[in-house]
């Protein structure tokens, strides 16, 4: 199952997947798999422009706070 999501203005393949998917870990590619034909154009997607992401990856790892020494 595929996500399809509307591009913005001057947005990038990576931009979409971090805005919809959190991340660009091993997805980038697979959107740039299903999106190969439409992509042809350049790395700014053109306004309005449908793309297809894949599913989010599942979180393997859990989040880890970071602590500052200052704080």
């Amino acid at each position: 199952m595929t996500i399809l999501v509307r591009a913005n203005q001057h947005d990038t393949l990576d931009l979409l997947c971090w805005r919809h998917l959190g991340t660009t870990v091993d997805v980038v590619e697979e959107a740039l798999e299903l999106n190969r034909n439409q992509l042809m154009f350049g790395a700014t997607l053109q306004h309005g422009q449908l793309v297809k992401l894949p599913d989010p990856p599942a979180q393997t790892a859990p989040r880890v706070d970071i602590v500052n020494l200052w704080d």
